[in-house]
C-alpha cells in the first residue's frame, strides 16, 4: 500500500510539473493575443471586450505578434553563446565593460523615470525596455566574468537574481509593445485591403442613420409578408462577435464608423459571392 501511494505521489508530481508550464505558456499566449487584438480593433473604434472573443481566439492570434520577439531573443542567445566561446577577456577589459554596462543601465533607468516627458516619443516603449534588459543581462555576465578572472568571490546570488528579474521583465514589456505594434499594423493592412473581407448586404426594418461615405441605401418595395424596409450596400464584415456582426464600409476614410448588427430577426444579412467565376 505504501509503494502504491508513493507511486501515485510521483505521478501527481510529474503531472503538476507539466501542467504548470503549460498553464503559464497559455496565459502568456492569451495576454499577448489580447494586447494585439485590442490594438487592432481599436483602430476601427471598437473596444475588443465588446466583441466577445474567446480565450482560444486570443491564443490563436498570439503567434503573429510573438514571432519576431521570439526570433530576436533566440538569435541574441545564440550570439551571446558564440561571443562567450570566442572571446578571451582580460581583467582590464572586463572592468571597462562593467563600467560601460552600468552607465547604459543607468541611462535606461533615467529614460524610464522620464516617462512623463518622453512617453509620447515614437518607439519609447520599445527602446527603453530593450536598453534596460540588454544592459542588465550584460551586467550579470560581466559580473560573472570579473569573479572568474580576478579570483574574487562569486557575485551575490541576490544580485544575479535581481538582474535576471529585470531582464525578464524588460523582455515582457518589449514583447507586449511589439504585440501592440503588430495589432495596429494588422489593422492598417486590413484598412488598405477592405475589399478582401466578405461583402454584406444588410436589410433592416428601420432606417439607419449611416453617415460613412460610399454606403448605398435603398428603400424596399412593400409587399405581403415584407417586414424589411431598407437595404444597405457597401458594407464589409470585419469580425463576428458574440451574437453580433461588426460591419465597416468597403472604403476606408477617417470619418467611417463601425456598424454593430445583432444576429436576430431584426435584420436580414446576405453575403455576396466573390466576382470570380469558377
Amino acid at each position: 500500500m505504501a509503494d502504491e501511494r508513493s507511486q501515485a505521489e510521483r505521478w501527481l508530481s510529474f503531472a503538476a510539473g507539466i501542467v504548470t508550464p503549460v498553464t503559464l505558456i497559455s496565459t502568456l499566449l492569451f495576454y499577448f493575443g489580447y494586447v494585439s487584438a485590442r490594438s487592432q480593433y481599436e483602430y476601427f473604434g471598437i473596444d475588443v471586450d465588446t466583441i466577445g472573443l474567446s480565450t482560444q481566439d486570443y491564443v490563436m492570434r498570439s503567434p503573429q505578434p510573438l514571432l519576431v520577439p521570439l526570433l530576436v531573443m533566440t538569435l541574441l542567445a545564440v550570439a551571446g553563446l558564440l561571443v562567450h566561446n570566442a572571446i578571451h577577456p582580460t581583467a582590464a577589459a572586463v572592468r571597462r565593460s562593467s563600467r560601460v554596462t552600468v552607465v547604459v543601465l543607468l541611462l535606461g533607468v533615467l529614460g524610464l523615470l522620464a516617462y512623463p516627458f518622453l512617453g509620447q516619443m515614437p518607439y519609447y516603449a520599445l527602446v527603453v525596455p530593450i536598453v534596460i534588459g540588454l544592459s542588465a543581462a550584460a551586467l550579470a555576465y560581466v559580473t560573472y566574468l570579473r569573479s572568474r578572472i580576478d579570483g574574487a568571490p562569486s557575485p551575490p546570488r541576490v544580485l544575479i537574481v535581481l538582474l535576471a528579474v529585470v531582464t525578464v521583465t524588460s523582455a515582457f514589456w518589449a514583447t507586449a509593445t511589439t504585440a501592440q505594434y503588430s495589432g495596429r499594423g494588422l489593422a492598417k493592412s486590413d484598412a488598405r485591403h477592405l475589399d478582401r473581407f466578405p461583402v454584406v448586404i444588410l436589410d433592416t426594418k428601420e432606417k439607419l442613420a449611416l453617415r460613412s461615405p460610399g454606403l448605398e441605401e435603398t428603400a424596399l418595395r412593400p409587399g405581403t409578408g415584407q417586414t424589411f424596409n431598407y437595404r444597405y450596400r457597401g458594407l464589409r464584415l470585419l469580425v463576428v462577435g458574440e451574437n453580433r456582426l461588426f460591419l465597416v464600409p468597403q472604403n476606408w476614410t477617417a470619418s467611417n464608423t463601425t456598424v454593430v448588427v445583432p444576429l436576430d430577426d431584426s435584420v436580414r444579412v446576405q453575403f455576396q459571392f466573390q466576382n470570380d467565376p469558377p
